[in-house]
């Protein structure tokens, strides 16, 4: 059995206990020297215990190191989640090298998300640029940072541990980011950003606690069922557009 293997039982919470390995039944023992023989009452097992799980007081300090984007990121893409396992890829975030105050924050990674490692990629993806260059912007001047850097099995709903392990590295990226718009793109982070439904606050300006405006807005996903949605994203997207030339 491989160490990779060793370790997944072991992350399971499988104990091994390593002893001496017995022998076949009227086999023969190969004569030894009697000062090599260990001493009978030293010879305990050696039980391997299982790895204890990531706290939220682990997460937080460890985000509290980085100083720069950079350095966070490598932790984003090294941090021992407890999705990671079942994910192909870690998602990372969409920095732009060039902002502009913009900062929009999705939901979940999707398959495609998953097999690229690239947020917001696929049919989703496509639309998000579109809608972008519709006001003038690109990826390149617009970060884009997934509630969770990896996709759930099946892209099932996150539990609140799962969330709540992963939140700290994305308020880590707003406050490293200091945007002056953030949207949040579909419900999951709506609600987690917002405290609010999407279906209540679509649009709307709110303005957050350090200062920054929120904008919830339906997830290109969502467009893509329900075309006839794109008028009120149209129209908020405007509005953000004159929110980032104001001073």
């Amino acid at each position: 059995m491989g160490n990779y293997a060793l370790q997944d039982l072991n992350l399971a919470g499988v104990r091994w206990e390593l002893s001496e390995t017995p022998t076949k039944q009227g086999a023969k023992k190969a004569p030894v020297q009697e000062n090599l023989l260990p001493n009978k009452t030293d010879a305990k097992p050696i039980i391997v215990p299982p790895s204890a799980p990531i706290t939220l007081d682990t997460v937080n300090a460890m985000v509290a190191r980085p100083n720069d984007i950079d350095s966070l990121l490598r932790m984003i893409g090294e941090f021992n989640h407890p999705l990671r396992a079942s994910a192909t890829n870690v998602v990372m975030p969409n920095i732009a090298k060039n902002p502009n105050g913009l900062l929009i924050i999705t939901d979940l990674p999707s398959g495609d998300d998953d097999l690229s490692g690239k947020i917001l990629s696929g049919m989703a993806g496509e639309l998000t640029d579109k809608m972008l260059s519709a006001i003038g912007m690109s990826r390149d001047n617009v970060s884009i940072v997934p509630l969770l850097f990896w996709r759930t099995p099946g892209g099932r709903s996150p539990n609140r541990d799962e969330i709540d392990l992963s939140m700290p590295f994305v308020n880590k990226i707003i406050e490293m980011i200091q945007p002056k718009i953030v949207i949040t793109f579909g419900t999951l982070s709506t609600s987690e950003i917002t405290k609010s439904n999407l279906n209540d606050v679509h649009g709307n300006e709110i303005v957050s606690e350090h200062g920054y405006t929120i904008v919830p807005m339906y997830h290109p996903n969502y467009l893509i069922l329900k075309p006839s949605a794109k008028k009120d994203v149209w129209d908020a997207l405007q509005n953000i557009q004159k929110l980032l030339k104001n001073p």
